[in-house]
């Protein structure tokens, strides 16, 4: 279940960054291939940065990654905006610690989506390092929504499946940029 979930939310992901995705440089359909082998999520990679052809065939490494990171400001903001429909929808209910829990899930989603938009201008400037280091805080910034469900009265509150679906996927589209951005400072590819 939650993978289909998973598969589900990840097209829709993809769909939503073809009307996203403005970027163009030079590269081909070899360097997706050798990008993405280089990945342990390679199926996404592939499958991320073939959802935009015209963006991806014309991209060097360092437009491969770019276009990644545009796919995971996507899904950040995809589920920034699900979890206010359920802060609006938890809003109607009595359930003030669901609400708490909600409304800082949501906050750290923005802080994400700031981490990942910072990486883009790292990016952009050849700084390798701190785009790396803004990534790896846009992965990790879910992680407090997921421990703070079960901090909560001892864990009285699920963790949203759903949620936590979205949270592996950010998570996965973030460990292939960091992917690629190894292998641009390393000048592996």
């Amino acid at each position: 279940m939650a993978y289909s979930i998973l598969t589900i939310l990840l097209l829709a992901f993809f769909i939503s960054f073809q009307s996203l995705a403005t970027f163009h440089v030079n590269g081909d359909t070899s360097l997706i291939e050798r990008t993405c082998k280089a990945s342990n999520y390679y199926d996404l990679c592939i499958n991320s940065l073939k959802s935009n052809l015209n963006s991806s065939l014309n991209a060097d490494t360092k437009g491969l990654a770019i276009i990644m990171v545009k796919v995971g400001v996507a899904n950040a903001t995809s589920t920034n905006a699900y979890l206010s429909t359920q802060f609006l929808t938890t809003v109607n209910g009595n359930d003030t610690q669901m609400k708490k829990l909600i409304n800082d899930c949501a906050k750290r989603y923005s802080y994400a989506i700031d981490a990942l938009q910072a990486s883009l201008q790292d990016l952009n400037a050849d700084l390798y390092d701190y785009a790396y280091m803004h990534v790896m805080a846009a992965e990790d910034y879910p992680n407090v929504c997921r421990n703070n469900f079960r901090r909560s009265s001892k864990g009285s509150l699920a963790y949203p499946p759903e949620l936590a679906a979205r949270e592996d996927a950010l998570k996965h589209i973030c460990e292939v940029v960091l992917g690629i951005i190894d292998s641009l400072a390393g000048g592996d590819l």
